[in-house]
Formats: C-alpha cells, structure tokens, sequence
C-alpha cells in the first residue's frame, strides 16, 4: 500500500467525488465555517489520485474544502492516499463519514462548559438547542451522585446531635433511580429536556423539572395523542418511538 502523502496543495486542484453520501444542512455549513474561522483546517482533506485526471479527487472532507473556498484559503492540507481505485476509495469515505463512539455525557458536558457557554458552543459546533439542553440537563441530573438506596428505599433524616426530632413537613416528592439502555437514556433524555423548553419547567430545582416534564409526556398531556399505556420492558423503545412522534406532531 502506498504510504500517504501529507501535503498542502492549491484547492483548486481539488475536486468533489460522485458518491459521497453525507448532506450538511446551511446552518451546519455555517458552523464548518465557524470552525474553520476560530481554529483553521487542522484535520487534512483525504484525497486521491486518478489516472490520466490532473489533480486531486476527495474523499472525505468536502464540505471543509467548500468552506475553505468560500473564507478564500490558497491552499488546504490534503492526506494523499495515491492512485486507489474505486471500491477502496468508497469504503474509506464512508469510514470517513462514520462514527464509531458514544460520548459519555457526563464528560461532554463538563468538557463544554469548559469551552463555552450554550450560545457560543452552537456557532461552531454540531449542536443545536436541543442538544445542548439535554446534555447539560442530564449533567445535573446525575443520579449516581445522590445518595439513593440501590433498593429505593428512603433514608430517615436524622436530626442534629442533642436535639430531639423536630416535626418534619410532609413529604411531596421522591427521588427515583432506574436503568435504561444508553440509546434509550438518551432519547428520553433528550425528550425531558425538550418538553421542560416547551412548557416552562424551570421554576423548581434540576431534578424536580425534569420529573414534572417525564410526568408531562408520560401522562399524554401533549395535547395530540395520549401517551402509550403501562408496556412491556420490551415495548420501552416503541413507547419512547410514540412520544417522540407526538411531541413533534405538538411542535
């Protein structure tokens, strides 16, 4: 295999290939933009060469080309994989394209909020409002920090050393904690966050918001079509399918 050639070259010498299968919207375009503006083209442009055409054809990392084009760049840095023929060349752009991970959101929020704030994070980065609603939601909505019983069960409050038990008010709520797959944490997770935007809770502590918004969807109150019934732990994915349906038919 030929080794590959890290170059920078005129991007007029660059071309797009006929089979890349990624679409970015306008409002991502901007954000490639962005991105470029604030940090440069610091991921080279996989390219490769083909017989008898001068210049360089791409295979992954068209639309920073485009952008880079239209900021007036001279030049782009290219990763040269040389004369490859066509299969190789698909599978490297879709391998390209592809992301293999899940981020913890945990972590990506704190990495975030280092960064920036909301506002400023969604110029550059592939995040809208909703996102970022539900990845700093879930991150103060961190269940594994509260002290709950793995069985549930409520921890009386003892009083203050040398003082007898005062009369406590009445309780109204309850901490609950259960697990849910990751794909599914994040659907729902993503759901609380929109329905919290969407109907103003935000008047309460974190965890109290976001139980009234699960309350919210899981009561059928969306004002479209009732919220499934009691279902099968394995009807959980069609459930949350179905809420996620009604709540952009409310939008």
């Amino acid at each position: 295999m030929t080794p590959v050639q890290y170059i920078e070259v005129p991007v007029g010498e660059l071309r797009p290939n006929s089979f890349n299968p990624n679409r970015v919207t306008a409002d991502n375009e901007k954000k490639i933009r962005a991105s470029i503006e604030r940090n440069g083209i610091f991921k080279p442009i996989i390219v490769r060469q083909v017989a008898n055409i001068r210049g360089y054809e791409i295979i992954g990392g068209e639309h920073r080309w485009d952008q880079a084009k239209a900021l007036g760049y001279a030049t782009v840095p290219i990763a040269n994989l040389g004369e490859i023929d066509d299969a190789r060349a698909k599978e490297i752009c879709l391998i390209d394209n592809a992301r293999y991970g899940a981020d913890d959101t945990l972590t990506l929020s704190d990495i975030l909020k280092d960064i920036g704030t909301a506002d400023e994070l969604q110029e550059f980065l592939p995040y809208g409002d909703t996102d970022l609603a539900a990845i700093f939601s879930a991150a103060s909505i961190d269940l594994s920090s509260l002290n709950v019983p793995e069985n549930n069960e409520i921890l009386p409050e003892l009083p203050p050393d040398g003082d007898s038990p005062a009369t406590k008010p009445a309780r109204t709520h309850t901490v609950m904690r259960f697990k849910v797959s990751n794909e599914d944490a994040e659907r729902l997770t993503a759901l609380i966050a929109k329905t919290q935007t969407a109907h103003d809770y935000r008047h309460e502590d974190q965890l109290t918001n976001a139980g009234d918004a699960l309350i919210h969807l899981l009561s059928g109150s969306l004002g479209t079509a009732p919220a499934p019934a009691a279902v099968a732990i394995e009807d959980w994915g069609t459930m949350l399918a179905e809420i996620e349906k009604a709540q952009e038919q409310s939008e």
